[in-house]
């Protein structure tokens, strides 16, 4: 959830306090192979944000059957980590980025900091998530930002909760809805693009003009919209959160499950089916990586079934594999968002910087 991305960033996992995964392997472990030579470290490197995580049994078993040890360099939000890639292009602090989406992608090829490399696997992928033919990216998840709502306060008020973006701006969901700001938080951006989708590139911006004059609250980040503002959310709960209505993802509910004390039957929360916007993410071989073949294999675990099956409860986002199984958690108390907003990332590319300038005049100053 993805994520997101999140941009990038701040992915539901890592926001609900989920256990990540601490670096494996030793780090001091050098490679002194070149392209196309058999690396003499055995250690692979896999650069991401801080939400990547994987069932240690998993990782292990990867380990044993490839002959590589996997070390997880975690480097802050997705938007902050592919800085420092781009920053240390041709000298990477690792073999394989993960973590970049499709918000961000453009800037990430148009730097060059990435390989092509067609992984194993590649043609088990849904081919819609496969946006860059070159292969400098092979996709690996994708998860859906939508508006989430507080099912008791809605039942309590006996008011219909939200189920498009028309409907935010109607008169009886006026003050309801908290949102993250689409200049610092990936999934702000999302479902700003998610407007650009939706009423394109002039509409958007008289949406959430009205959106403003229904009283839609901005905050800094997910933490904040969702685990303090959000009244659905155990954390806003606790917080005494008065927003029942937010910008979160599709995979929420199901978490509000998983982690719930106790357990409830039903997902507090539901998702807002006609919000949403679709987010992909990717992984790629970096450029100049110490460790080619041992990255060129990472990449092929990353899209095999049983990481990719592994996931969902993992990292809360959406396998790409074809005949990758939901969990029962998410096909019980997530949705299937059937036609989610999307843009193409060479028009984010050539648009982002000033629809957010544009977003940040009308909404925030």
């Amino acid at each position: 959830m993805s994520t997101t991305k999140k941009i990038a960033g701040a992915l539901l996992a890592t926001a609900l306090g989920v256990t990540t995964l601490s670096a494996c392997g030793d780090a001091g472990d050098k490679s002194a192979g070149g392209a196309g030579e058999a690396p003499k470290s055995k250690t692979v490197t896999l650069v991401s944000h801080d939400s990547f995580n994987v069932t240690e049994s998993l990782l292990k078993e990867f380990e044993q059957q490839s002959g590589y040890t996997v070390k997880v360099l975690k480097s802050g939000d997705a938007g902050a980590a592919l800085n420092q890639e781009i920053l240390t292009k041709g000298s990477p602090r690792g073999d394989v980025f993960f973590g970049v989406d499709n918000t961000l992608l453009s800037r990430a090829l148009d730097n060059g900091i990435f390989t092509p490399y067609e992984a194993k696997g590649l043609g088990e992928v849904k081919p819609e998530y496969v946006l860059d033919k070159e292969h400098r990216v092979t996709p690996v998840d994708s998860g859906d930002i939508c508006v989430n709502y507080d099912k008791a306060y809605f039942a309590d008020k006996k008011i219909a909760p939200p189920q498009t973006l028309d409907d935010l701006i109607k008169p009886e969901y006026k003050n309801l809805l908290v949102t993250e700001n689409a200049a610092t938080s990936s999934p702000g951006l999302g479902f700003l693009l998610a407007s650009v989708g939706k009423y394109g590139d002039e509409g958007w911006k008289d949406y959430w003009s009205k959106l403003k004059a229904n009283g839609v609250e901005v905050v800094d980040g997910w933490e904040q919209a969702y685990n303090e503002r959000f009244s659905g959310s155990a954390g806003g709960k606790k917080a005494k959160g008065d927003r029942p209505l937010v910008v979160s993802y599709a995979s929420s509910p199901p978490v509000e499950v998983l982690y719930g004390e106790p357990q409830p039957a039903e997902a507090p929360t539901g998702v807002a089916t006609g919000t949403c916007f679709r987010q992909v993410e990717f992984a790629g071989l970096l450029k100049g990586a110490k460790n080619e073949e041992g990255g060129k294999a990472l990449l092929d675990f990353l899209i095999g079934k049983k990481f990719q099956e592994d996931m969902p409860l993992q990292m809360f986002v959406n396998p790409v594999v074809k005949d990758a199984k939901l969990p029962e958690l998410f096909t019980k108390h997530g949705v299937v968002i059937e036609q989610p907003q999307t843009v193409a990332p060479d028009t984010i590319a050539k648009n982002r910087e000033q629809w957010v300038k544009t977003w940040s005049a009308l909404v925030v100053k």
